[in-house]
């Protein structure tokens, strides 16, 4: 029987547990040149013992920036500052893919520099509210990507994909999920084009399919991801009935030959899950939240049921840098501080104890 605690081959490297570093932002990325900084080497050195570390969304253009103090990887700056990050990892046995987020329209023009703005794939707002250093402001219209810049923006991806193994990434994870720019594509309430680009499953899918294919052509597929979220609502995606739409998604992927799929369970999703999986026939990450919890011990019999080859954890890990240690000793798990998960300094970053401390 396979357990979280066997090892796997993934990007063409072994990984020793199959126990994922969830992607999470923390906005700490606070020099002028969005880059992160010493503390974000600490913090993912902190954790190389996961099987797979996926850092936290990183914007692949300065447009594509969402919230504050968010790192990108579009300029030789943010290069080198990752190489920092990746060589800590490295020297600690880890591996690190870099997730890719465009936050489309989520965001507010008060985060971007030069006078840009929010784009989305129609001008429609989402509803809520985006923290920025002025405070709570409410999302705006984005302007509506004409078709050379739905094509620039796929290119933009591509670019940013090749940068993340210039700075020594092991791979790279396309952010699908979760309401930004990929999912907005995805979804009818914030697709209402009539173009190649909207319209049907069909249409609706190519920029997610299309994005995923020039990223698995600049650096090989085996070391790209895709992560989706099918029916999550988060901000204000509105997928009513998912499963054709995600469904005709894994059947287009599936010739690619993709390092792995990476689904954020949105709850009540586990039917859709357990067939995207029989459905997909490669690698599949799960980051399970059937019940409206975060994701915990209990889940790890997913593996041994094979429900999914890999567990990504978010807060637990953020809290526990020696996770899978925890994991296989059944804890003590350190308590997630949720005031300092967002901005600040190294308090609740890189100073939770290991059990060895």
């Amino acid at each position: 029987m396979t357990t979280a605690f066997d090892p796997v081959h993934l990007a063409g490297a072994r990984l020793a547990n199959r126990i994922t570093m969830a992607p999470m932002t923390r906005s700490r990325a606070y020099a002028p040149t969005a880059a992160p900084t010493a503390a974000t080497a600490t913090y993912y050195a902190q954790r190389a013992s996961a099987g797979l570390i996926i850092t936290e969304g990183i914007q692949p253009s300065p447009v594509g920036q969402g919230y504050p103090d968010t790192p990108g990887l579009h300029s030789q700056e943010q290069v080198d500052a990752w190489r920092v990050v990746t060589d800590a990892v490295h020297a600690r046995d880890g591996r690190i893919f870099a997730q890719l987020m465009h936050t489309g329209r989520v965001g507010h023009p008060v985060l971007l520099p030069d006078g840009l703005v929010p784009v989305g794939p129609s001008a429609i707002a989402a509803a809520g509210r985006v923290y920025t250093h002025e405070g709570p402001l409410d999302f705006v219209t984005p302007r509506e990507l004409s078709d050379a810049e739905v094509r620039q923006t796929i290119a933009d991806f591509a670019t940013a994909a090749r940068n993340a193994i210039a700075a020594g990434f092991d791979g790279v994870e396309i952010h699908g999920a979760n309401g930004y720019l990929v999912q907005q594509f995805l979804a009818p309430n914030a697709n209402r084009r009539t173009d190649e680009w909207g319209g049907s499953d069909a249409g609706r899918i190519r920029f997610a399919v299309e994005v995923t294919r020039a990223v698995a052509d600049a650096i090989g597929a085996e070391r790209t991801g895709l992560k989706l979220s099918p029916g999550n609502p988060y901000n204000d995606i509105q997928e009513p009935d998912p499963a054709p739409t995600y469904t005709a998604l894994v059947d287009a992927l599936e010739p690619l030959g993709l390092a792995y799929l990476h689904i954020a369970e949105a709850p009540g999703q586990r039917e859709l899950t357990l067939a995207l999986r029989k459905q997909y026939g490669g690698t599949l990450i799960l980051n399970p939240t059937a019940d409206g919890r975060p994701a915990g011990p209990e889940d790890l019999t997913l593996i041994e049921d094979g429900a999914a080859d890999l567990l990504a954890f978010g807060r637990l890990f953020l809290a526990n840098p020696d996770l899978p240690r925890r994991l296989a000793a059944g804890g003590p798990y350190n308590t997630p501080d949720m005031s300092t998960f967002y901005g600040g300094d190294e308090r609740g970053y890189t100073d939770y104890p290991s059990l060895a401390d």
